[in-house]
């Protein structure tokens, strides 16, 4: 079979297909981007889709040479994302109709020009996950924990520097105020923005799935620990400067700059890894 690059129909049919499915997820498309404008824990979500794009034309020259094989599968895989569009709309669940997305775009790929091509776009496909925010109910049960451990790190740290501090849950009791880790205090916000960018950051430098694998894995423990050191700094400062020297710090500087520290947290585990094998 031709290339893609030499297969003008094949383009007509992904211009005819692409017109459909922005038609189909107009609205989808316009509400998720509200969400990214103004939900804080997705503002990251933004730039997923260059990132995608910049993966896409990484791998253009490579996409134009491989052989059209249109693949029967992309039929079912297409029906199976239409399915999931149509049942999130009939229960108003906006999660489920954005996931079917990413399944309705496979099934193109994978139906107008077969495996190898899918296999080479998985990666911009994939990090399309980024961009759809999760449900309130599973954030819910990740940022709970998330908060405990916050204030557990930042209650140990404040009794190691001598402050004395009592905590109940997520609300931490000091000598002359309290301070409640809240849900915008539980790191979940750092959390996806550097999974999203450890994620991109380990697919464009390693080429060893395992060391993929290992970066990514390593933005939790990074990010709950950039973020129990904030919560800790915020203590700190609350005991010895009062409560409003501590919430400037906690809202105008220290959330950009943990995460520039936790972002290079990342590329010194990424250093690391370029040191253990070929």
């Amino acid at each position: 079979m031709p290339g893609f690059r030499t297969n003008p129909k094949t383009g007509l049919k992904f211009a005819l297909c692409f017109a459909c499915v922005g038609l189909l997820y107009f609205s989808t498309f316009k509400s998720m981007v509200q969400d990214w404008i103004l939900l804080p824990e997705y503002s990251h979500a933004l730039f997923v889709p260059f990132i995608s794009l910049y993966a896409v034309w990484k791998h253009w020259g490579r996409l134009e040479h491989l052989p059209v094989s249109p693949a029967g599968a992309g039929v079912l895989v297409l029906l199976f994302g239409l399915c999931l569009f149509l049942l999130g709309n009939a229960a108003a669940e906006n999660f489920t109709v954005r996931v079917s997305f990413l399944f309705v775009l496979s099934g193109i790929i994978l139906f107008l020009l077969g495996r190898p091509h899918f296999r080479a776009l998985l990666f911009p496909i994939a990090f399309l996950i980024f961009t759809i925010p999760l449900p309130t109910i599973l954030l819910q049960k990740v940022t709970f924990p998330m908060q405990l451990i916050a204030s557990n790190v930042a209650e140990f740290s404040l009794q190691a520097l001598g402050v004395p501090v009592f905590r109940e849950g997520n609300i931490i009791h000091l000598a002359g105020t309290t301070l409640e880790v809240a849900q915008a205090c539980s790191g979940i916000r750092s959390l996806l923005s550097l999974l999203a960018l450890g994620t991109a950051f380990a697919y464009f430098s390693r080429r060893v799935f395992w060391k993929r694998a290992l970066l990514v894995l390593s933005c939790f423990p990074i990010a709950i620990f950039v973020n129990a050191l904030r919560v800790s700094a915020t203590g700190v400062l609350a005991n010895y400067y009062g409560v409003s020297v501590a919430e400037r710090f906690f809202h105008d500087f220290s959330g950009v700059a943990l995460f520039v520290a936790a972002f290079l947290l990342l590329m010194a585990v990424g250093f690391l890894l370029s040191k253990l094998s070929p």
